[in-house]
């Protein structure tokens, strides 16, 4: 089976191939000749990186094509066995990803197809490959620190955060992150301890990402040679990849992220006190030379990240090449798998347990007429306490409970994300009127997304899949073209979208596209809605909001410019009486209407900091400061070029600034004469309630 050249090809351009890819471009005996992913975007970007190989639909389109003699399977684990079979049965050599597939039964099928076809088979167990492992292991195994009785294992991880749509594998099981993690720490942990014998394992859900159901997870395993210790975590940060070595005679520890190796040993005749403190300064001293060694290899491109990836795939090569079998057996990968399968299903029916769960407190939840999302926000809680008053029953959707809810038996909750369709579904379901206020307010482009785009998306479905009567929906003055308003002229329910919102950031991004889903809806499906666009909400809860105009930053509000720009502000309690009025005034009358909510009272950014100075318990107002125009536009040019430097962008801008000036005046007659809305409680008044009463 001996052969001297080899035409490589992947299936799966997720980040994982960016390491194969780059592994197999430094063999000189390997051709990277095809990229397969039903994502062609994604495979084009990727095959760019690496020499522009073919890129392929599909496994059977780059065999057919390319001819590859070694296919590398780098995608989720649920499809490792058939495209793994489907690669052998063609007369290729497979590498696989770890783990090698999800349950044993697959890697007996895989090991099957491979023995008929005469091919290798092997699976990527890249951490027992790292250098700093290997070197810990022949420290072991020389016997510096006497026997090994112990191995800890400690790694902790993040996903990228899921932005709404189809599930990706992350989110789909219970098991996954053990699948993804715990075969790391399995092999780990035979390496060290032999066989494992049997694995214990805890799963636990803090509820810190919605759509990771069991977020940290602690394993015990019991081998011939000792005891090992799994901790696995996606809420630890700095993340951590580091591995602890425990012998009769002395200790290893390794930090698989910094590429570096520390070891303490019994020192005979030397007290305990004066061997720790050596081997404090000894490894700290070790540590130091080793981090500016590995920035050195680093700069000057001697380690890769991820070393293990390319010390697994060249031996995988060399294997081939020889005809010998390769470092890592199909054997091992099966191994590994048996194990974690006991463990996946525990998991996964821990999962769908919580999921039955879930859905049987909501269909068990008493009927209700009116449905509130975002119902925790600082606009959504003052709705639901004042629906709430009426008697009348409300449902609210929240993440998670909210205690002063508590007060008011007539509002039951539905708990998930608004990302979640089938939670959001159950919520909607038996509901007349239903008040969108959610939307994401932080995080990343994936978080926003989600919360926003995906959450109007999967609201939509189901208001028009359960017949919904009446649809509220909270738009944002920040969806209008404010750097290009000309002062003076009335800004209108008809004046001009943002038209750069990728320009203004992603809160601008998502409430517009979100926005004109919801046109969109009741133009062409008929959704009865009514879309609002508060001015600058203000009200207690607040204080600490920036007005339009300034910029929070360091603790301090910074007015961009004299500070004599108008404010369209609302007090919060008047839009809740819109938003009610909204739902409640003839269909004739609004919907299908989009309305702008704002006082027509008067306010100055000055005027507006000089209230908020009475509470001076309110750092940020008595801090402000204004920066003119000039110097602030001086100051984003720079970070500009300092953004185009670092090839990413920063969050300041010229357009920015230029965005920061108010629209105003604005023309609310729409909101006057069809919703019937005028504020009830006024600015003024408002700012007392807010920032206390003119001393």
């Amino acid at each position: 089976m001996s052969q001297s050249h080899f035409r490589a090809g992947v299936v799966g351009a997720g980040y994982v191939a960016d390491y194969h890819l780059r592994a197999l471009a430094a063999l000189p005996n390997v051709s990277i000749v095809g990229i397969a992913d039903p994502d062609q975007p994604k495979a084009r970007e990727m095959a760019a990186r690496h020499g522009n190989p073919g890129v392929y639909s599909s496994l059977a389109g780059m065999l057919a094509a390319a001819k590859p003699d070694v296919v590398h399977i780098l995608t989720p684990p649920a499809l490792h066995a058939p495209l793994a079979i489907e690669a052998l049965e063609a007369g290729c050599h497979v590498f696989v990803e770890k783990p090698m597939a999800e349950t044993a039964e697959d890697c007996d099928r895989m090991m099957a197809a491979a023995t008929r076809a005469g091919r290798r088979l092997s699976v990527n167990h890249s951490a027992r490959m790292d250098p700093m492992v290997l070197a810990a292991r022949r420290i072991a195994e020389s016997g510096r620190i006497g026997d090994v009785v112990g191995v800890d294992f400690f790694r902790s991880s993040n996903y990228i955060p899921y932005a709404g749509g189809p599930l990706p594998p992350p989110f789909r099981n219970g098991s996954y992150p053990f699948q993804d993690l715990g075969v790391h720490a399995l092999y780990l942990m035979e390496a060290f301890l032999g066989e494992i014998r049997s694995v214990d394992a805890r799963f636990y859900a803090t509820g810190r990402e919605p759509f990771l159901m069991f977020d940290e997870w602690r394993t015990m395993v019991e081998c011939p040679r000792g005891v090992g210790q799994i901790y696995l975590s996606w809420n630890v940060n700095p993340m951590q990849n580091e591995l602890t070595i425990h012998g009769t005679k002395g200790v290893i520890h390794v930090d698989c992220y910094i590429q570096s190796l520390t070891m303490r040993r019994q020192l005979p005749m030397i007290p305990k006190p004066i061997q720790r403190m050596h081997f404090a300064s000894a490894n700290g001293a070790s540590s130091i030379w080793q981090m500016t060694r590995n920035l050195f290899r680093i700069l000057t491109g001697k380690l890769k990240g991820n070393p293990g990836i390319a010390i697994a795939v060249e031996g995988y090569y060399k294997a081939l090449a020889s005809g010998a079998e390769p470092p890592i057996p199909a054997s091992e990968g099966r191994r590994m798998v048996m194990l974690m399968e006991q463990v996946s299903k525990l998991a996964d029916a821990a999962k769908l347990e919580r999921v039955a769960a879930a859905r049987a407190a909501a269909e068990a939840a008493p009927p209700a007429g009116i449905l509130v999302t975002g119902a925790a926000g600082f606009l959504g809680a003052p709705l639901v306490k004042k629906l709430a008053a009426s008697g009348e029953a409300i449902r609210v959707f929240v993440r998670r409970p909210v205690a002063w809810m508590k007060e008011f038996p007539n509002v039951s909750a539905v708990y998930g994300d608004l990302g979640d369709a089938e939670a959001l579904d159950r919520a909607v379901a038996g509901v007349k009127t239903v008040y969108h206020v959610g939307a994401a307010m932080r995080g990343g482009k994936e978080e926003f997304e989600r919360g926003t785009i995906w959450g109007t998306r999967n609201l939509i479905a189901s208001c028009l899949k359960h017949k919904v009567a009446r649809v509220v929906y909270v738009s944002s003055q920040s969806v209008l073209d404010q750097a290009g308003h000309r002062p003076g002229t009335p800004v209108t329910e008809s004046s001009a979208y943002e038209p750069y919102p990728e320009r203004r950031g992603l809160y601008t991004q998502t409430k517009l596209a979100a926005e004109k889903i919801v046109l969109e809806a009741i133009g062409k499906q008929g959704l009865p809605a009514v879309v609002l666009r508060p001015g600058q909400i203000f009200g207690p809860g607040g204080e600490h909001f920036a007005p339009s105009g300034a910029i929070g930053l360091a603790g301090r509000w910074i007015v961009v410019g004299n500070g004599g720009h108008k404010l369209p502000l609302v007090y919060v309690e008047d839009v809740v009486d819109a938003l009610i009025l909204a739902a409640q005034r003839p269909a004739a009358d609004v919907v299908g209407q989009v309305f702008q909510i704002v006082d027509p009272t008067v306010i100055t950014q000055k005027e507006f900091v000089k209230v908020a100075k009475r509470r001076t318990d309110l750092s940020a107002a008595q801090k402000a400061i204004r920066i003119p125009k000039w110097f602030m536009m001086l100051a984003a040019s720079g970070i500009e070029t300092m953004g185009k430097v670092l090839k990413r962008e920063l969050p300041l801008s010229r357009y920015r600034i230029e965005s920061l000036r108010p629209p105003y005046p604005f023309d609310i007659s729409a909101a006057q004469n069809k919703l019937g809305w005028t504020p009830r409680t006024g600015t003024r008044v408002g700012l007392d309630r807010t920032f206390g009463p003119p001393r």
